[in-house]
């Protein structure tokens, strides 16, 4: 245990951590299970996961070829060549810039400009060639390589290193790598909750350490992960849900949570947290007006429960996209499992003393009365954040908040993110980008008679 734990402390993987796989600056974005019997299929081969094992995150491997098979090989990063040119392909020479007068305007596709075929790259491969030497022999066998412009010589080479020497970046599972992969990839199964919003949500609930926070998560446990990160092992995550079935949480696996950190993730009914709150006739009323919402909580479940994490257990492998990986046949160190439910005392404590925040991302269910009964759980003063993907229900339910006069320092907040292109001569911003992230709704619940 005391190995495990500095492990799980340091900058470094061990086997049966989480990671996430950038495969060509995003191409493919791959959640595994570190193993020395996991495998992932990168083009047509199968690379071994074992050399990742006792790396620092933030390493950068590439795929190479022996006689034994193929293998990843960590590598240094290279500087971005994109970054030293310019539009103008201008140069500075003696001080002074010489703007070059090539263009690709002479350049003609018929494919007779590579005198170097496809029988010479695999003879070069038998003989042990890098992937880095079978780029190089392409540009130098290339008649047009010198003619292009240096941006299009630089794609050209970019191109070419996807193909005959793949690069993966090994990065941490943190709140934001994770919310970024899915949104990039699968946005539907954590609700379009963009990186921003999330923070911005985390904020808003003053989620601080020795925190009680009450979660309504049903974004496939990205909240109730990110809210435990940012705890580090003080205070409570209370993952409450309606009937019997509680919601997904299979994207808290991937956070590489301690086992201290993980014991502080608790689940609860939404019953036994209102059941000396309200008469049973209410909280029986309550659960059939929700009902409607939550009848196909099965279906529900299974569209944010993710194949590819479910697969992790077995394969060591998960991926956003494509399942294209090998199963591992040695068992992996399974990781600490969260979400026990809560007991007697610890729910009856908070009764007592009140949630000092609540966070709602259930999109499915009908916000107001959500709000209309979990908000009588937080001690007074405590601020409360909810997350819809559209603004029409937050509206209705702040209008209602105001008239049963429940909460101050209500607002409704649109998060704005635009990323930038910074590069010498063409900075702008990125051309793709989502121009939606989603509302909040933020305030403070007070006591009312």
């Amino acid at each position: 245990n005391f190995i495990s734990k500095m492990c799980e402390s340091s900058r470094v993987t061990w086997e049966g951590c989480s990671v996430l796989l950038d495969i060509n600056d995003g191409d493919r974005l791959v959640f595994a299970r570190l193993s020395p019997a996991a495998k992932l299929k990168i083009g047509n081969k199968n690379c071994s996961l074992q050399p990742l094992i006792g790396r620092a995150f933030g390493t950068v491997f590439q795929v190479e070829t022996a006689p034994e098979g193929p293998y990843l090989s960590p590598t240094q990063v290279n500087v971005d060549l994109r970054d030293k040119v310019n539009d103008n392909n201008a140069e500075v020479r003696d001080g002074q810039v010489n703007v070059e007068s090539r263009d690709n305007r002479a350049l003609v596709d018929n494919n007779t400009a590579q005198s170097l075929t496809g029988e010479d790259i695999e003879t070069m491969r038998r003989q042990g060639a890098r992937g880095n030497e079978i780029i190089e022999a392409l540009i130098a066998n290339s008649a047009t390589f010198e003619k292009k412009t240096s941006f299009s010589q630089e794609k050209y080479r970019l191109k070419k290193q996807k193909k005959y020497a793949p690069k993966v970046l090994m990065r941490r599972p943190g709140s934001r790598s994770i919310c970024e992969a899915y949104f990039k990839k699968y946005p539907s199964k954590i609700g379009f909750l963009r990186v921003d919003t999330l923070s911005l949500l985390l904020s808003m609930a003053n989620v601080s350490s020795n925190s009680d926070v009450l979660v309504v998560d049903m974004v496939g446990g990205l909240i109730t992960g990110s809210v435990a990160e940012r705890l580090g092992g003080t205070g409570f995550v209370c993952n409450s849900y309606f009937g019997q079935t509680p919601y997904s949480m299979d994207i808290v696996r991937i956070f590489n949570l301690s086992e201290e950190i993980c014991k502080r993730i608790l689940r609860s009914p939404i019953s036994d947290l209102l059941s000396q709150k309200e008469s049973p006739e209410q909280i029986v009323q309550h659960d059939d007006d929700c009902n409607a919402e939550i009848q196909s909580n099965d279906q529900i479940s299974a569209s944010v429960t993710m194949e590819e994490i479910s697969q992790s257990s077995e394969n060591g492998i998960s991926e956003l996209g494509a399942e294209n990986t090998e199963p591992a046949v040695q068992e992996v160190r399974k990781a600490p499992k969260a979400g026990e439910k809560a007991q007697k005392e610890m729910i009856d404590s908070w009764k007592e003393n009140g949630f000092s925040s609540l966070i709602i991302a259930a999109p499915e269910l009908d916000t107001w009365t959500l709000v209309r009964d979990l908000l009588p759980l937080l001690a007074h003063s405590a601020p409360f954040a909810i997350y819809h993907q559209y603004l029409q229900p937050l509206a209705t339910c702040m209008h209602n908040l105001q008239l049963e006069k429940m909460a101050i320092g209500l607002q409704i907040s649109e998060p704005w993110l635009r990323e930038y292109q910074v590069l010498p001569s063409r900075t702008h911003p990125c051309m793709q980008m989502s121009a939606f992230g989603g509302y909040i709704l933020s305030g403070t619940k007070i006591c009312s008679s």
